[in-house]
């Protein structure tokens, strides 16, 4: 008999089974906890949102950075640190003045040069940055709050890019911090934002503490997801690293934890439980994925990559994924289901439950001949998890010899920046998701960029597609935009720059105790706005 993880833990649960959770766990009676929030979380391992997209590490920068521009919650940008700005009659040069009060956690004040700077090291990576780079003639500063970029050519979708959550954000760091290169990672974890890191109380692998930054100046704006007066309602938040699903919720259950990013399967148990919510907090929800090493063999071939797109099962996959079929949605367009971008173009290989008997031809033709294909395991993700058996699975069965390399998400993280083969700790496959509402930006959101190992990890490259999607920044209208991307789309199910699984929306757990967690595109956590009350 299968018993499934809800089971165990309901089982456990009723009869007074005690867990072993870790001591920093266990329930806290101080008059102060109201202030205290603690959720269960992946492991830290990059605090640099410059050197990983990873959702963890941009949460991060959210907590303890601030941005020149952010999105509200109509993904319209608004100013954030900037002040005033504008932009001349040539549309050519854009001025940005800072508004009042900003400064670092480190007791110094946040100048022009300082957001030079961070520009010009975040456009090193980010998609859209590196189209400001590219157009830029230059990026200066004008005085101690006044900066300037001017371009060779109008951008008009300059603010938007600067404001973007498609990619990485662009976090404004110390000048000191901005000045390494994008290639050497940022340790020193001092921003301006509304949360200061709690260096001392860091624990590597275990926990990490942010307290709130009762110097920070928030603007005067309502909150709006990224946009607005953040302003800190509590004392302190705690990250734990719980590996292991089921002592994670069971924390939640026994208030040990306020926050959980429960798995598919648990979402009965959370709606059975009077002290606990379920709470759509990224309504567009997000578009899971499969990403090639496009490097190394096997999937340096195309061919070997159209197999996967034919191999896949959406329905099978997001079932095993997300459950509930109420929070899930196959996809075919790159560009999600609701974006303006979204097209049917070129999506003929879509077949429900696959076509496996193609994919297996198709690695033929591609003269696989047995290579180890090793997929990204993230154990501590369920439900990427339990897709990378299912992928697994599936490529067995038609002969592929795929191997799981199970680690957290840390490790997926750190691993999948290796380019070389898997014999020397490489890679070939690996599953993640983006947010929905991004997969219609194909200036910011990296995962749409074809530009070889300048793009995103499994280094896609396509100089066609390259070709028309430089154009996307310069078209007029909505119509032209919508031309270019079936375009765009044609070339890119050819060469198979990803493989989609398909659409979920799934909500987080917390403690009914905590509320005015903010709804946010993409579902990054926004640590403020957020209080706690006494249980």
């Amino acid at each position: 008999m299968t018993i499934s993880r809800r089971e165990v833990i309901k089982a456990g649960m009723a009869a007074g089974t005690a867990l072993s959770f870790p001591s920093m766990l266990r329930a806290q009676t101080s008059p102060e906890d109201a202030r205290t929030v603690r959720m269960a979380k992946e492991d830290l391992r990059i605090f640099d949102p410059v050197a990983s997209t990873a959702n963890i590490t941009q949460e991060h920068g959210l907590a303890i950075y601030d941005t020149l521009f952010a999105l509200d919650s109509k993904l319209t940008p608004q100013p954030q640190m900037i002040g005033k700005w504008g932009v001349s009659d040539d549309k050519k040069t854009y001025t940005f003045e800072l508004r009042d009060g900003l400064g670092w956690h480190d007791g110094g004040f946040v100048t022009a040069a300082d957001c030079v700077a961070s520009i010009r090291r975040w456009g090193q990576v980010d998609a859209g940055g590196q189209l400001i780079l590219a157009r830029a003639k230059d990026i200066s500063k004008k005085d101690d709050k006044t900066f300037t970029i001017a371009l060779k050519e109008p951008l008009g979708l300059l603010p938007d890019i600067l404001a973007s959550a498609s990619g990485q954000f662009l976090f404004i760091m110390r000048e000191q911090d901005a000045n390494r290169p994008a290639t050497e990672q940022v340790t020193a974890n001092i921003g301006s934002g509304p949360f200061r890191f709690n260096a001392a109380l860091a624990k590597p692998g275990s926990s990490v503490t942010y307290d709130r930054n009762e110097k920070y100046v928030p603007r005067k704006e309502a909150p709006s997801a990224y946009a607005g007066g953040k302003i800190a309602k509590v004392d302190r938040v705690i990250w734990n690293n719980i590996a292991d699903q089921q002592t994670a919720f069971a924390a939640l259950q026994a208030g040990e934890i306020d926050f959980f990013q429960v798995p598919a399967d648990l979402y009965p148990a959370v709606e059975s439980d009077p002290n606990l919510d379920l709470q759509v907090v990224n309504k567009s929800g997000n578009v899971a994925f499969v990403r090639m090493n496009c490097l190394q063999k096997p999937f340096d071939n195309i061919k070997a990559r159209q197999a996967i797109l034919n191999l896949i099962d959406q329905e099978a996959m997001l079932r095993a994924m997300y459950g509930d079929p109420k929070y899930i949605r196959t996809v075919t367009s790159m560009f999600g289901n609701d974006t303006p971008a979204s097209n049917d173009e070129n999506t003929a290989w879509f077949k429900k439950g696959g076509d496996p008997e193609k994919a297996k031809q198709l690695f033929k033709e591609a003269g696989y001949a047995g290579e180890k294909v090793v997929i990204l395991q993230p154990t501590d993700w369920a439900s990427v998890s339990n897709g990378c058996q299912v992928l697994a699975s599936a490529l067995r069965n038609i002969g592929v010899n795929a191997e799981l390399a199970p680690s957290d998400w840390g490790g997926v993280a750190t691993r999948r920046s290796n380019k070389g083969p898997v014999e020397d700790g490489g890679w070939s496959m690996f599953l993640s998701d983006w947010p929905e509402f991004a997969m219609g930006d194909p200036i910011s959101n990296v995962l749409l960029a074809a530009n070889g190992e300048k793009a995103w990890y499994g280094w896609p490259k396509n100089d066609e597609y390259e070709a028309l999607r430089a154009k996307w920044a310069n078209v007029a209208t909505s119509e032209e935009r919508k031309a270019l991307a079936r375009k765009m789309q044609r070339i890119w199910w050819d060469f198979a720059g990803f493989v989609l699984i398909g659409q979920s929306v799934g909500p987080i757990a917390h403690r009914k105790t905590l509320t005015g967690l903010l709804d946010t595109p993409g579902g990054y956590l926004a640590m403020w706005n957020m209080q706690k009350a006494s249980a």
